[in-house]
Order: structure tokens, then sequence, then C-alpha cells
């Protein structure tokens, strides 16, 4: 009972007969041709020229499903045996399509790298486990197939998309990353940052109570993200400004936000209040000069300037809460 109960429910690949082997292959490669078609989709209003290729990868793969088809009706018949990848243990799977729909450019090209990799490995690696030679022979020509797919790959993509296609399809993509995440990112981690600077820091040195700074800066940050993001996903739906999602737009803004400001409060955890306020000073002094580091790569502001704009205004809201603090 014991030994049934643990039994997996897939199929091990050195239980597979020849024809189980060849109607997996059959499967997987219809798997993958769609998998392709839905990449083309996703691609196609933003990069026409990398949808092109998926197109084409499609065909390709449809081409090599049919001959497989041919094979086993010589071999085997007309009735394909109903057993898929996903039925068989340490097979390679891919994900539903749900989970592909927000994949940039780069990992789209990324996976289908990866796909035509992982099915070369599978086959190389199951001629190595058979010992009748027609089904080594089969599987070897399985795996050249799977190779060969990969220089189809780059030959399609040198068709549809030379260099300067790409670099520009490159360039749009970081374009639309750095407008949907970076910028609203930034500015919640800018706002978390810095407003709350005051509130807390008044807060520590009115009450010299860690436990109660704590709260008024967990409240403080949670706040101000929920506030920046709704304004954030509300003020823009991104169809004109192609600024993508506002629902993305306003967690980006909103949680980075609340991080912003949690990254001083939660210091005041520590039950000794000076510890807390020297931990808590050391916090803002490496969010700082990570708010200028991020404007300076992404939003390509020179560095010193944006140091100046961040350090001496959060320096600045800083004083301000600590005077306040002590009056």
């Amino acid at each position: 009972m014991l030994l049934r109960f643990f039994r997996s429910p897939k199929r091990s690949f050195t239980s597979l007969s020849e024809q189980e082997i060849l109607a997996v292959a059959i499967a997987s490669e219809e798997d993958d041709a769609r998998i392709y078609l839905a990449y083309a989709d996703i691609l196609r209003a933003n990069y026409p020229d990398s949808a092109k290729v998926f197109e084409d990868m499609a065909e390709v793969e449809d081409t090599h499903r049919k001959t497989l088809i041919d094979m086993h009706r010589e071999r085997f018949g007309e009735r394909i045996p109903l057993i898929r990848r996903e039925h068989v243990s340490g097979f390679y799977e891919r994900k539903p399509d749900w989970l592909r729909k927000n994949l940039s450019l780069e990992a789209i090209r990324d996976e289908a790298e990866g796909m035509e990799q992982q099915a070369y490995n599978f086959y190389v690696e199951a001629a190595k486990q058979v010992s009748d030679a027609s089904t080594r022979q089969l599987l070897g020509d399985l795996a050249l197939a799977e190779q060969g797919h990969e220089d189809i790959a780059r030959m399609l993509g040198d068709k549809h998309t030379p260099q300067s296609v790409k670099e520009e399809e490159d360039a749009s993509a970081r374009r639309k990353f750095v407008l949907t995440y970076v910028q609203p990112g930034l500015a919640g981690l800018m706002d978390g940052s810095v407003s709350t600077l005051a509130p807390i820091f008044a807060a520590a040195f009115a009450t010299q109570q860690t436990w109660q700074t704590f709260l008024v800066g967990l409240s403080a940050s949670v706040g101000a993200g929920i506030s920046m993001g709704f304004t954030e996903a509300a003020h823009d739906d991104g169809k004109i400004s192609g600024r993508g999602s506002p629902i993305k737009r306003g967690l980006a803004c909103g949680i980075m936000t609340a991080l912003g400001g949690l990254g001083h409060a939660l210091p005041y955890l520590i039950p000794d209040f000076w510890t807390a306020t020297i931990t808590a000073a050391v916090v803002v002094f490496f969010e700082l000069w990570a708010i200028a580091f991020i404007q300076n790569k992404y939003m390509e502001t020179p560095f010193l300037r944006a140091a100046f704009q961040v350090v001496v205004g959060g320096s600045l809201v800083l004083a301000a809460g600590i005077l306040i603090g002590n009056g």
C-alpha cells in the first residue's frame, strides 16, 4: 500500500516503447508550434519583425510534426498513443500561455533558445538509454532535427531581425521597461524615502520611544504607498503616453513608496533608541545614494546632479524632522 501511495503518477522515460517515444515527440512539436504562435501574438503589436520570426519558427515545428507523423504511420500505423511530455517524469515542461503574457522581448528570446536546447538535450539523453538500433537511430535523428531548429532560428532571426532592427526593438523594450517600472518605481522610492523622513524622525526625537516611532513609520509608509499607487494608476491609462499598464505602474510606484519608508522605519524595532536612530540614519544614507544611482543608470541623469538633488534634499527633510521633534 505504501509503495502504491508514493508511486509517481508519471511514467519513467525508460519504460516508454519506441512508439510512445515517437508519440511524445509528435505532441511536443505540436505544443512548441503553438507556443511560438503565442509568442508571435504577444510581440506583434510592438515588435512585428520578431513576431514574424516566431511565426516562421512555428511553421518549422509544424513541418517536423508532419514528418514525425509520417514516420509513425510507416512504423506503427495510424493510431498515435495519447501520451505527452507532462506524462513523463524528468521531461522538460512548458509554461502555460497566461504565464507568458508579461514576458519581455529578451525573455521570450531566451525562452525560445531554451526550448530548442532542452529538446535537443532530451533526445540526446534518450538515445543513450536505448539499446535497440532502430530506436537509437530514430532518437539520434530527432536530436539532429532539434539541433537544426536552433540553426533555423538563427537564420530566420537574421532574415527578419537584422542588427539594426534588433537594436531598435531592444531600445524600444528598454524604454517600455523604464516607463512602466523604473520611472514610477523611482518616483515612489523617492517619495517614500524622503517624505517619510520628517514624520519618522520627528516622532523619534519627540517621544524617544522606538515602538511608537516604528508605528508612525509603518503607518506613514503604508499610507504613502497606497496613495502613490492609486494616484499613479489613475492619472494615466498609458494608451496615449505609451507608459504601459496603469496597474503595473501603480503597483511599482506603491510598493517602492512603501519600501522607501519602511527602510528607515524598521530599525526602530530595535529597543535601544540611539542604536535604532543611528541605524536608521545609515539606512537613509544608502537609500539616498541608491536613488541617485538609479537616476543615473536608467534616467540618464548625471550622477553628481542626481546625488546633489537627492542627498541635499533628503538631508534637509531629515534635519527638519529632527528639529521639529526636538522642538
